[in-house]
């Protein structure tokens, strides 16, 4: 008989998915969680037989699965939620959300904000988030005090907002946060140019070059409505994917939010050059943007992965839902019940997602050696009784109030629906009172 290593914590439950490469199912299964990081995975009486540990969470009637991943997300609009609704994104952003801005970001702002995201986001079971916005540091501080992962994209555009006046000097902050935040265990800082539209050719170029000598990640929006195609093409004779690839732009460094608008040769290109998508179904169908070919983007070869986009345009954070929407929406549209199936949805929001965003060897799945990003799921609900499939279950019919318990990097941030990390009561209060400020404002 030989001692038992003693770790920081056993996390058990009566089924776990590991979204691993064999999308491994294991039944009464446990994981062994030390110094953040997975150490084994398996049957609970194997991981017991080889650790012990004080603290043991889950249990009898659970799911463990991978945290979920949103690939894209403005965070900090959680603050316009509702502000401006049922209008086109072109009069949305130019009369509502851009003046809105204007008036409003600052530090501060970006900082509250944040935590609400946070709250939101962690509570839905979601443990990483891509972001694109402005005054990352504010936005970097934040996310590491509620113990959330992140890839904070630096936002660059060619007009001025709060947080710059000119592309240059977006340019100049955007490396200014890269080399604050590179290496940091929680937050990939990221090189966000905001889209074709917004940003010339010399900026894509400076950003591109940016993000290759800090080894960065790329966030952009692409090809979001039929008008931005109509524009770039007027501008530039080509559409947008191939104005990109013609740039040198388009790698798998590369994430492209929405896609609603590409052709065949444009996901030809994206799955070519390993481009990763993410899409982002509920505001796309609430701005009428369009419905973007994932199936036939994924049958390609396209990594798609789900982004809600921000809570100003969707109007929540919640990837359970986009899952859900998606799996349906592409059902009806494409006439086949097959398309999209509940595995693939879950993998769209798990391991997909880490890898498109370069965090494939740390997050997206339940493998030892990977950081411990895990949620644990409370099956014992009416509308998840009885069960049969629990992919089915996850991607059709569970909701962010299932979600009971939540590990990042090892640290339990959620646990029995409460936030850990912070004061819940504080957060919303702040929230209260800023939106009481914007709602009053002149």
């Amino acid at each position: 008989m030989y001692d038992k290593k003693k770790i920081d914590c056993i996390v058990h439950a009566e089924h776990l998915l590991t979204m691993d490469k064999d999308l491994a199912v294991i039944h009464d299964g446990g994981v062994a969680v030390h110094d953040g990081k997975i150490l084994s995975v398996g049957p609970y009486a194997e991981i017991t037989a080889q650790y012990e540990s004080s603290v043991i969470i889950g249990g009898k009637d659970r799911v463990i699965i991978p945290g979920l991943i949103n690939t894209h997300t403005h965070a900090a609009m959680v603050y316009f939620r509702g502000l401006a609704d049922d209008l086109p994104l072109k009069v949305w952003l130019e009369k509502h959300i851009w003046p809105a801005e204007a008036r409003w970001l600052s530090p501060e702002f970006i900082s509250d904000a944040i935590e609400l995201a946070c709250l939101e986001m962690l509570k839905a079971g979601v443990t990483t988030y891509n972001d694109m916005y402005f005054f990352g540091d504010s936005a970097g501080n934040a996310t590491k005090r509620i113990g959330m992962r992140a890839v904070l994209g630096a936002g660059i555009l060619d007009f001025p907002t709060a947080a710059a006046k000119t592309a240059d000097e977006y340019l100049e902050k955007a490396e200014a946060f890269a080399l604050n935040w590179r290496g940091d265990e929680l937050i990939t800082p990221c090189i966000a140019p905001h889209a074709l539209y917004t940003c010339s050719k010399e900026t894509l170029k400076k950003a591109k070059a940016l993000s290759e000598k800090f080894s960065l990640p790329v966030h952009i929006h692409l090809s979001e409505t039929e008008w931005e195609v109509k524009e770039i093409i007027s501008r530039h004779g080509k559409r947008p994917v191939e104005y990109l690839e013609d740039l040198g732009f388009l790698d798998a460094s590369v994430l492209a939010a929405h896609c609603v608008w590409v052709d065949d040769k444009e996901i030809n290109l994206l799955a070519e050059r390993k481009t990763g998508v993410s899409h982002c179904i509920e505001s796309n169908l609430k701005l009428a943007s369009g419905i973007a070919p994932v199936v036939k983007m994924i049958n390609s070869g396209v990594k798609v992965t789900f982004g809600t986009d921000g809570a100003a345009s969707n109007n929540d954070l919640n990837i359970i839902s986009e899952m859900s929407t998606a799996a349906k929406v592409h059902k009806a549209v494409s006439g086949d019940t097959t398309a999209l199936d509940s595995r693939t949805a879950l993998l769209m929001a798990t391991r997909w997602g880490a890898e498109v965003l370069g965090l494939g060897a740390t997050a997206g799945s339940i493998d030892s050696g990977k950081a411990a990003d895990l949620v644990i799921i409370n099956l014992k609900q009416p509308h998840l009784t009885p069960l049969y499939d629990l992919y089915s279950h996850i991607v059709y019919s569970a909701r962010p109030s299932d979600v009971e318990t939540v590990m990042v990097n090892g640290r339990v941030v959620v646990l029995k629906g409460e936030l850990k990390t912070g004061d819940e009561e504080r957060i919303l209060q702040t929230a209260g009172s800023w939106g009481e400020k914007i709602k009053n404002a002149d």
